[in-house]
């Protein structure tokens, strides 16, 4: 048992013993296929936090032929699989995590030499070699040619070179070359499986590893099943620890994967269901200043899309031309995409847009805006809670005057009709999503209402109506006429409506607000 070279087991068998652990061993059945294939090649990106190094660390103590895993995966779902037996601990694995060497040398020459140095003194032990050969491949196609065994390479932080050398492109393509040499076409290859955050580098129309199956957050498929936790898994573990699971899916759900499926950030749920509270755990392995970073970026529409993101909405991303690094970032597509890549956005890929996740990301998004470069954005931020709270105190002039310090001076929300009217409540509305459910043209009555905030516990529930050059009274009547309300039958002992209106000769706010008795 070597470190590098058939290591042990010890690292999965105490993630097994972890108070709270998902079983993904059926992940394996699928590198298990693709065994001695020509395309044997999965590079699997995601963000942090979402299992990657436990599927390593598995993969790992599955195949290395320096353990005895038997005892270990016979309780797992693996075991059920045909072919469990015929591969358990009978390869030869290399596992090597990138980070750590890059850490340990100062540039990526020393790095690719300290993991040449590590893997040849192990495999000269091992196998009882000393011919004067420096080239890994080269030393690894001896090893074959004579003992005809191949090897299964484990990857984790592959990516480690593009996020610690953002700018240095040179040595980002002598780590491309050097894969490249060390995997492609190679017939000592049984199996490569590399992870990390981002997807491989493109350069021009090709990638130098270009012969590797890409599973990311936009294209998940095979193994959508094994990226974070699932909803059933969750219940699961809500209903053994006894946690709220409704507020374990607000704060941690919202990943969406293939099929319409939606996944939960695993560390999260764990930290949540260890410490028994639900807070932002996001911050623990990224900080504010890192979303700061691209949510101030100077491109055209960014702006705008970040606003309309904050406000619930889902935006149209392109991620086509997205080079797969932290420094190529040329439009609002190319960071709205790095941005789903680092886990602050969710995606869809039927709608092909970007959105919001949860309320944990959310409130990093909210400590990242800027008061200088986003100023009403953040004064209505700030202003949420003053809001809500003046709202329930039906104090209509409070209400206006904060709405009016919410207006919003972007080139998308000019005030030149409702619906921009709309974007600015919400935002201002920020933080009642606490609270409520917010609903934008729920059907009520005999119309829609704008905006319909259903109470998530005892607070009132609220029907917004939102008039452009309508004085606010008569709006108010307009909404009982329409019997709005009729469709929140349930909260009718317990309800607010709440017109705001625009005036655009004055570029004023008013407000009315009654309370609705039976």
């Amino acid at each position: 048992m070597g470190i590098y070279l058939n290591p042990g087991n010890e690292m999965y068998k105490k993630i097994t013993k972890e108070t709270v652990f998902i079983d993904h061993s059926k992940l394996i059945d699928y590198t298990n296929y693709l065994l001695g294939k020509k395309n044997c090649y999965t590079c699997v990106s995601r963000p942090r936090r979402f299992g990657k190094s436990t599927d390593v660390e598995m993969l790992c103590a599955y195949y290395s032929k320096g353990c005895d895993s038997s005892d270990l995966f016979s309780r797992l779902k693996i075991a059920e699989m045909e072919t469990y037996k015929e591969h358990l601990n009978k390869h030869n694995v290399i596992h090597l995590n990138m980070q750590n060497f890059l850490s340990d040398t100062c540039d990526v020459h020393e790095m690719i030499q300290l993991i040449t140095d590590e893997i040849k003194d192990e495999l000269f032990e091992y196998y009882s070699l000393s011919f004067d050969i420096t080239s890994l491949p080269r030393i690894l196609n001896k090893i074959y040619a004579k003992e005809h065994c191949g090897f299964i390479f484990l990857i984790d932080e592959w990516d480690c070179i593009f996020r610690e050398y953002r700018e240095d492109k040179e040595s980002q393509k002598v780590y491309l070359d050097y894969l490249r040499n060390l995997f492609k076409d190679q017939p000592y290859i049984d199996l490569v499986y590399m992870t990390g955050i981002l997807p491989i580098k493109k350069y021009g129309t090709h990638s130098a590893i270009n012969m590797f199956k890409e599973i990311s957050v936009f294209n998940p498929t095979p193994l959508e099943d094994f990226t974070g936790f699932a909803e059933v898994e969750v219940q699961d573990l809500c209903s053994k620890f006894e946690v709220d699971y409704g507020r374990m899916k607000e704060w941690y759900d919202g990943y969406r994967v293939a099929g319409g499926k939606y996944v939960y950030n695993p560390l999260s749920v764990v930290y949540s269901i260890m410490d028994h509270k639900f807070e932002n755990y996001w911050t623990q392995t990224e900080t504010y200043e890192a979303l700061k970073i691209y949510i101030d970026m100077n491109f055209d529409g960014l702006k705008e899309a970040i606003i309309s993101l904050l406000t619930g909405e889902n935006v149209p991303v392109n991620p086509d031309r997205f080079q797969n690094d932290m420094t190529s970032l040329y439009s609002k597509d190319d960071v709205l995409t790095l941005m789903i890549h680092l886990g602050y956005l969710g995606y869809n890929s039927d709608e092909r847009t970007c959105y919001i996740p949860n309320k944990e990301v959310r409130s990093s998004f909210v400590n990242s805006v800027d008061v200088n470069n986003m100023k009403e954005t953040a004064i209505a931020l700030q202003n949420a809670d003053n809001l809500l709270k003046a709202t329930w105190e039906q104090d209509e002039e409070k209400v206006a005057e904060l709405i009016e310090e919410a207006h919003l001076e972007t080139s998308h929300l000019q005030y030149n009709d409702e619906n921009a009217l709309s974007y600015t409540i919400s935002l201002a509305y920020y933080t009642a999503r606490n609270e409520y459910t917010l609903v934008r043209e729920l059907p009520a009555g005999k119309g829609f209402a704008d905006m319909a905030f259903i109470p998530k516990g005892d607070k009132p529930a609220m029907v917004v109506e939102l008039k452009w050059d309508k004085d606010a009274d008569t709006a108010i009547s307009q909404i009982k006429e329409k019997k709005y309300p009729k469709g929140l039958e349930k909260y009718t002992d317990n309800m607010l409506l709440v017109c705001i209106s625009y005036d655009t000769k004055n570029r004023k706010h008013s407000c009315k607000i009654e309370q609705l008795n039976g």
